[in-house]
């Protein structure tokens, strides 16, 4: 991934920690350049939110990558929840 691009990642993570930091939800936003070592933003148990900041967004693909994340960063070995895709 390239520098602009992952510079416009983050930016989005960025933005989103600060919108639902406004609402009071506690969440924080990810390491920088973790290469998918870290959520995109954490602070909410049991959800995991990818954030994607895209012109073209492929919603499959995205999330595919969700489910995957989400089993990857599932750190309690419960049953994963039900996936709801939320676009706005």
């Amino acid at each position: 991934m390239g520098r602009k691009s992952q510079a416009k990642g983050r930016g989005g993570d960025l933005e989103l920690s600060r919108i639902l930091q406004g609402y009071g939800y506690p969440v924080e936003p990810g390491q920088a350049v973790s290469y998918g070592a870290t959520p995109d933003l954490t602070g909410l148990p049991g959800v995991h939110i990818e954030c994607k900041w895209a012109e073209r967004l492929n919603v499959g693909e995205e999330m595919a990558q969700a489910i995957r994340d989400a089993e990857k960063f599932r750190f309690d070995h419960t049953p994963p929840p039900e996936q709801t895709e939320i676009s706005t």
